[in-house]
């Protein structure tokens, strides 16, 4: 079966791409380190957007940048999860 016949039953199920792709994502393990490496990625591309001389490229490396660091404090094992077991399991 090719991507576009998988694409065309997921969209003609009623489930959206996006909401398959956070499903298979959510079922995989992480490796160590993988939030780390995506907060490094986004402060680096935060970085390139301040000293980006286009109005375009600072845009798309901002909003990438952001999502990055976004997504590396969101998960099970993300950067909320470090910060829960530093402070002991508190809220």
């Amino acid at each position: 079966m090719d991507e576009s016949t998988t694409l065309d039953k997921t969209v003609s199920s009623g489930r959206s791409l996006i909401q398959s792709i956070k499903e298979a994502d959510a079922q995989r393990d992480d490796f160590p380190g993988e939030h780390l490496i995506v907060l490094g990625t986004g402060l680096l591309l935060l970085w390139a957007a301040a000293r980006s001389r286009s109005t375009l490229g600072r845009v798309l490396a901002g909003a990438v940048g952001s999502a990055a660091i976004g997504r590396a404090a969101s998960g099970t094992g993300g950067i909320a999860r470090v910060a829960r077991v530093l402070n002991g399991g508190r809220r």
